[in-house]
């Protein structure tokens, strides 16, 4: 069989199915992991991003959170690769006012959830990370979601895949599916063809520009833009042991001294600059909230592509035609929904999917 992609999502998928005895070929465009999976900050954290009306996707991103202490077990086991897993907390904080408010708001609306978080006092939360600072308004601390370093995790999936006798491709784009009779039957590449009984389609953004497909067999996809830049404390760690986030941004620190700061959230189409001014806003909310930063070294600033969908949710499971599979639009939560999507893509290729609101049905008509 073959899977698109080596990103988190298609090497955790090519893993877990090369774990069943099925023989794997993962396809990359690129390098592995040099897509989405490279520009992510690695967060772990379905708490702090649970939102009303979207009870569905929170369950799914607890259940990959609470899977991921024996992933990771057994991805360093499987590798020998430390997949830079940290399991440190979160704090949720507030600079003013007007956001403090709203924190107040998450904070019931995530208790009605049956969700852990504790209202911390600006004094607790600075003696919890004494460099926040001293203007702090109010902070959520939400100790169960953790984070984890992509680039790290990516390399280990590699690894662990290839040690359990998959064959990874880089550098093989994908320009077509193969279909004949109604099914899915293999890729195209540039200068060969590959056949296999399932495809899984885990591209990213991409997974649409593919060939082959008839209309009525696609999914809808929409690039959204996020910058971010990674940095490192000459000083060595310790500033933070916390993420930090701030409305839509944050501070993540990696545990050895590096940190990565993000991410703005541009409907910019594919393009992938990176701007002054999408710097200068994340360094300064960054800067506001914990001043200690402005004494890092960047040491890179990079965009990269969020695969979302019309209702902001993954698509996973059986596609319209058979041998057809789909493991993509997960927006901001690939990292953390790595875990139970390679789950689902094993159930959806072995004949065992599972309902749900998930189900690539909703796109293409197929019966969920």
């Amino acid at each position: 069989m073959i899977v698109v992609g080596a990103g988190a999502i298609g090497l955790a998928s090519g893993w877990r199915l090369a774990q069943r005895g099925l023989r794997v070929t993962v396809l990359e465009r690129d390098e592995p992991g040099a897509g989405t999976s490279r520009a992510a900050a690695g967060m772990i954290a379905p708490i702090a991003e649970a939102y009303i009306g979207e009870q569905e996707l929170s369950e799914l991103t607890m259940r990959s959170a609470a899977a991921y202490p024996d992933f990771v077990a057994e991805l360093t086991d499987a590798s020998g690769e430390d997949p830079g897993y940290v399991r440190n907390g979160t704090l949720l904080v507030a600079r003013d006012r007007d956001e403090a408010e709203a924190l107040e708001r998450e904070q019931a609306m995530r208790a009605s959830m049956g969700l852990t978080v504790s209202r911390l006092r600006p004094g607790e939360a600075r003696s919890l990370e004494p460099a926040l600072a001293p203007t702090l308004r109010l902070a959520l601390d939400v100790p169960d979601d953790h984070a984890i370093d992509p680039r790290k995790l990516v390399a280990a999936l590699a690894v662990a895949f290839e040690r359990a006798r998959g064959e990874l491709v880089p550098r093989a784009e994908v320009s077509s599916l193969v279909v004949e009779d109604g099914a899915v039957r293999g890729a195209a590449l540039a200068d060969s063809v590959l056949y296999a009984d399932h495809v899984v389609v885990a591209a990213g953004v991409w997974s649409d520009a593919i060939g082959g497909l008839p209309a009525d067999a696609r999914v809808p996809l929409r690039p959204v833009k996020g910058q971010i830049m990674r940095l490192h404390d000459p000083a060595g760690p310790g500033l933070l042991n916390r993420v930090v986030r701030m409305g839509h941004g944050y501070v993540v620190p990696r545990g050895d001294g590096r940190y990565v700061i993000g991410g703005t959230i541009e409907e910019r189409g594919y393009d992938r600059t990176v701007t002054a001014g999408g710097a200068f806003e994340l360094l300064r909310d960054a800067i506001e909230l914990v001043p200690g930063v402005s004494e890092f070294v960047i040491d890179e600033l990079m965009a990269g592509l969020r695969p979302g969908t019309p209702d902001n949710a993954p698509i996973i499971g059986a596609g319209a035609l058979r041998g057809l599979h789909w493991a993509t639009g997960h927006y901001r939560n690939g990292i953390l929904l790595a875990p139970v999507t390679a789950e689902l893509v094993v159930a959806s290729v072995l004949g065992q999917p599972e309902s749900g609101a998930f189900s690539p049905g909703r796109f293409t008509g197929v019966r969920a």
